[in-house]
């Protein structure tokens, strides 16, 4: 686990960050670095998709206020895929269309 120590934040510093493990220690979230390294752009994703909906659903908050949800956010994102897999989530557009060009085998056989 890793942690930091408490040091004022600004929207702008938030806005400069780019990795995963910046937002945490942005944020002073204890995170499990091979955790991380799995489920890195799961998070990232899921994180991004908080932010949207909290922007969208509180655009009159004050900077210190926005951080505050956005950190609760990432604290979310990261719990999500300690209690579900990537493919369950389907964030990504890899999961949610189905091939199509494959038949499974359970279809093989069955009459349409």
């Amino acid at each position: 686990m890793t942690t930091t120590t408490s040091t004022p934040k600004s929207f702008a510093e938030f806005k400069q960050l780019r990795d995963a493990e910046e937002y945490f220690i942005f944020f002073e979230l204890p995170y499990d670095q091979t955790f991380v390294n799995v489920n890195r752009l799961h998070i990232l994703k899921q994180f991004s998709l908080l932010i949207t909906e909290i922007d969208k659903a509180f655009p009159d908050l004050s900077e210190a206020e926005k951080l505050d949800k956005y950190k609760l956010a990432l604290e979310e994102a990261y719990e999500v895929f300690k209690t579900s897999s990537p493919l369950e989530t389907k964030l990504f557009k890899v999961f949610k269309d189905a091939p199509k060009n494959v038949v499974l085998t359970k279809d093989i056989g069955t009459e349409s």
